[in-house]
């Protein structure tokens, strides 16, 4: 009789073990990793890391650039859901490059999000010829969500720009209690409206999407979106 080893659970370093780290923590060994261990923002530079077949960074803005060096340093690919921190990336990708290895990064790892994206871009060239529709988004996240407009509202409007939407797009962000994050965007002329929403009732699906790219990063070096992870 043939009996089968179960597939060995490929590391994983959590980098940041806030909500989001913990919540992907609890969900690591379901989705077939260990976590090796978590490195917070009271671990001290020069304590050595442990080392992991992939990072997931789920910590601070201001972070995130040395998180990067460091994990590079270790040949560590990383899987990068903070957001805020764009204005670092040409030099966080520069690093990435030169350590030769592979990094996801994305504003939202929630699946249906990210063929939402996949929806805006299309939306936007629907839209582009149809000056009477006024366009606008609104965000809202919990109280303790920092960044504002968030990184998937930024990442609409840009979807949007890139289909060629030219006309004025108004951002609207809202903070308070516990929500987990809505986005909606709209289209207004005098005798109807549009309006497109995702919802997310918990954080669990920002936490499998990173699951999912992380498991997906393997053996690949470049800098990759979460398009990119589904096909889209």
């Amino acid at each position: 009789m043939t009996t089968h080893e179960p597939a060995p659970r490929r590391k994983l370093l959590l980098v940041g073990r806030g909500r989001m780290g913990r919540l992907v923590e609890s969900l690591a060994a379901d989705e077939g990793f260990q976590v090796v261990g978590a490195v917070t923002g009271r671990t001290v530079a020069s304590q050595e890391w442990p080392s992991a077949d992939v990072a997931i960074d789920f910590s601070a803005a201001d972070a995130v650039p040395f998180n990067v060096e460091r994990l590079a340093r270790q040949q560590i690919p990383i899987v990068i859901g903070t957001t805020g921190w764009q204005q670092h990336e040409d030099a966080v990708r520069t690093i990435a490059a030169a350590a030769g290895i592979g990094v996801v990064s994305a504003p939202n790892f929630a699946v249906g999000v990210n063929v939402f994206l996949a929806v805006v871009d299309r939306i936007g060239a629907l839209m582009a010829g149809q000056p009477a529709f006024g366009a606008w988004i609104h965000e809202s996240h919990h109280a303790a969500k920092r960044d504002a407009p968030s990184g998937t509202a930024l990442a609409m409007a840009e979807r949007l720009r890139r289909s060629g939407y030219t006309a004025e797009l108004p951002i609207a962000s809202t903070r308070a209690g516990s929500m987990p994050g809505t986005h909606t965007l709209g289209f207004d002329a005098a005798s109807e409206t549009l309006t497109f929403t995702h919802e997310a009732r918990d954080r669990a699906a920002f936490a499998r999407g990173a699951l999912l790219a992380a498991r997906w990063l393997e053996g690949r070096q470049g800098w990759f979106s979460m398009a990119d992870v589904l096909g889209l």
